[in-house]
């Protein structure tokens, strides 16, 4: 039953998201009251606060969803752009290796850090991402 309530609140989130931030902000944190591991509501309510500029807040729903569900790489990747939003590069770097050791197929994040890698001068991983990150973009255009 929790997991329902929990998949009717994310749902109520979704839809109100494009309406009312602050009502799909509660929605969200109704759906992980219910069920604390629910990747969807952690990843949409970071989101939202990380948008809203409340960043700390962010970070501590990214890392409560990561320490209630296990490794997702969609919570890692969210949680590396409010890293990197942050300032805190290598935690960024870090959090965006793991959200690729759970799916290495995340264009995005492999440009992220193709991107990180050149600025810290390391040509060698920062042109295997990049690479990595043209093909997969190459294949989700075609």
């Amino acid at each position: 039953a929790a997991k329902a309530l929990a998949e009717d609140w994310f749902n109520r989130g979704a839809i109100l998201e494009a309406l009312d931030a602050e009502a799909a902000q509660e929605a969200y944190e109704q759906a992980l009251a219910a069920n604390p591991c629910h990747p969807g509501a952690a990843t949409n309510l970071g989101r939202l606060l990380h948008e809203g500029g409340q960043l700390d807040a962010a970070e501590r729903v990214y890392r409560t969803g990561l320490a209630a569900c296990g490794s997702d790489a969609l919570l890692h990747y969210n949680l590396g752009i409010l890293l990197e939003d942050m300032g805190r590069v290598d935690e960024a770097m870090q959090a965006y290796e793991r959200a690729l050791s759970d799916d290495a197929g995340m264009a995005d994040c492999h440009y992220n850090l193709a991107r990180l890698y050149e600025a810290q001068g390391r040509t060698r991983e920062a042109i295997r991402h990049l690479a990595r990150y043209r093909r997969l973009a190459g294949e989700e255009q075609g």
